[in-house]
């Protein structure tokens, strides 16, 4: 007969009483990422802009793609939102606008037990509520580890496809700015996740793992949780996005590809008119 161990049942049995705590029903938790977006300036402006010129207006856009997130979570739900900051005083006054940071998201509710994904969507001012059932991705989890603060952490990939219209546009992805039609493409996704928090939540859209996603690196995107607190004293509601009219992803993304496709047409005018975010408006 095989013995086990006492600090293998040491461990099993801490393992257990973890697991029995996160089932609690009030259970609650709360996870700082530090995001960063990577954006390949190579051909930006057409090749045409010098390199001091794509330095500067990769300055102008670090406030756009570094941010803070903070994800609210309980066994089956979670809320995903932006860190509220005060804004930096604007510099320099004048100068090119980016028509590109009038296409952003907002909370993102997530509920693992009805598979259920809503999202606020801002489309130059206009406010959208996008309803989509939770699609699970087809993790391959792997035996990797490493340390993730006091956490141990396990990869795991998948493959997911490019989604269009539902966030900023990527200029990675078809590397051209004039492109009518953005390059819907497939590419890997590789997060880590701990079981030593055994809930199956993690930042945006992604879930579906044996444990809390510390840390993603999703094509341009990096993730990487800087904080954790697990049941605070003051516990957050959970609560459903509510602002915006409602349309379902696909709809979201034709909105979005419509609008832009109105400002590559009348690119003319925002040319003359200082960037992407010049000529009229239109409406939706």
């Amino acid at each position: 007969m095989k013995i086990i161990s006492p600090k293998i049942a040491l461990t099993v049995s801490l393992l257990f009483f973890t697991v029995l705590s996160f089932a609690q029903k009030d259970f609650q938790g709360k996870v700082y990422y530090q995001t960063k977006t990577f954006l390949d300036m190579g051909n930006f402006g057409g090749g045409q802009m010098s390199e001091a010129q794509k330095k500067q207006i990769a300055e102008r856009m670090k406030s756009a793609l570094e941010k803070t997130y903070i994800l609210t979570f309980n066994p089956s739900e979670s809320l995903y939102k932006e860190e509220e900051k005060l804004d930096a005083p604007a510099q320099g006054g004048g100068g090119m606008r980016f028509g590109m940071m009038s296409a952003g998201g907002g909370n993102q509710y997530k509920n693992i037990k009805d598979l259920q994904l809503i999202q606020e969507r801002d489309l130059f001012g206009k406010q959208f509520l996008v309803k989509d059932s939770l699609s699970k991705l087809n993790w391959d989890m792997g035996t990797e580890t490493k340390m993730i603060g006091q956490y141990m952490c396990f990869k795991a990939t998948a493959i997911k496809k490019a989604d269009v219209g539902m966030g900023l546009p990527n200029f990675n992805r078809n590397n051209n700015q004039e492109s009518q039609d953005p390059i819907a493409k497939e590419y890997t996704v590789t997060v880590w996740y701990t079981p030593q928090i055994p809930v199956s939540q993690g930042p945006g859209d992604y879930w579906g793992l044996p444990g809390l996603i510390l840390e993603v690196h999703d094509d341009t995107t990096v993730m990487l949780c800087s904080k954790i607190v697990l049941n605070p004293t003051e516990k957050e509601t959970i609560k459903m996005p509510s602002k915006g009219k409602v349309v379902t992803k696909e709809e979201y993304e034709k909105i979005a590809a419509d609008k832009q496709e109105e400002m590559r047409q009348n690119s003319g005018g925002a040319r003359s008119g200082g960037g992407f975010g010049g000529g009229r408006r239109g409406s939706f």
